[in-house]
């Protein structure tokens, strides 16, 4: 394997502050996220997630102010979420400086929008965010949530990871709900289950608590691994987390990565 893993930092945008709870409640505030996507370019992530965690539930659109000032602030590839519900969003987005662009709510309800976007700006701007947890009703066992994982879409997670990718999505990011700010490690059956499903880059998501979860993640078969609240909170390192990448045979970027 050739291509590196990446380490990407995200960042739960509230009301203009990063912040991080456990199931996407009980939330604490991380900081302001400039400051915080600002540091994490120092330490060496590949990179950023910004995500409007509020922006489906209240039916607004992404604050693309916060968007503007964070991009012109780091130089790492800007991945954009929340809110999005049309090809004029994308537009307005990919504008303001994201350089990917994260559906989620909008494309469970209208599918077609996948195709719509992969069209105009290409396969390579758009991430599928799947929010699963495990659901006994479901062919897979996994479902999917929307609007922070209070809601069920009666969707299959495998299927529709599947369906996304025939309809043009370039990358898949799969959040375990069930592990999402636990720390106490990704859903590696999920994990390998999804990569097992789809041929495009796999992101894995919710639980990281540990360096070796990173390690974990990486083995299971995802091409890139996002965390937050053990960022956020400094109880794991970027490079502490790109060495033992590399020190279990994972090429990684370690160019600019520090302590």
């Amino acid at each position: 394997m050739s291509v590196a893993i990446r380490v990407i930092a995200c960042l739960d945008v509230h009301d203009g502050r990063v912040v991080k709870g456990v199931n996407f409640t009980n939330l604490r505030d991380a900081g302001d996220p400039v400051e915080l996507a600002a540091a994490y370019g120092n330490a060496g992530v590949d990179e950023l997630t910004f995500l409007d965690i509020s922006a489906s539930s209240q039916g607004r659109a992404t604050t693309r102010a916060v968007v503007a000032r964070t991009a012109e602030t780091v130089f790492v590839p800007l991945t954009v979420g929340g809110g999005v519900r049309s090809v004029d969003d994308v537009d307005a987005l990919l504008r303001t400086g994201a350089d990917k662009v994260s559906i989620n709510t909008a494309a469970i309800r209208r599918p077609e929008l996948i195709s719509e976007i992969a069209e105009r700006f290409g396969n390579q701007v758009l991430v599928l965010s799947v929010d699963a947890r495990r659901e006994a009703g479901q062919p897979s066992g996994y479902g999917v949530t929307t609007h922070g994982g209070t809601e069920s879409a009666g969707l299959d997670a495998i299927a529709w990871a599947r369906q996304a990718c025939e309809l043009g999505v370039g990358e898949v990011l799969l959040n375990s709900m069930d592990a999402d700010g636990t720390t106490n490690g990704f859903d590696l059956e999920m994990l390998a289950d999804v990569r097992a499903a789809v041929d495009v880059p796999l992101i894995a998501s919710g639980g990281a608590g540990a360096v070796e979860h990173f390690v974990q993640a990486a083995q299971a078969g995802a091409d890139a691994i996002l965390a937050a609240s053990v960022f956020h909170f400094g109880k794991v390192a970027v490079a502490d987390v790109k060495s033992a990448l590399a020190d279990a045979g994972f090429p990684v970027r370690l160019e600019g990565a520090s302590t």
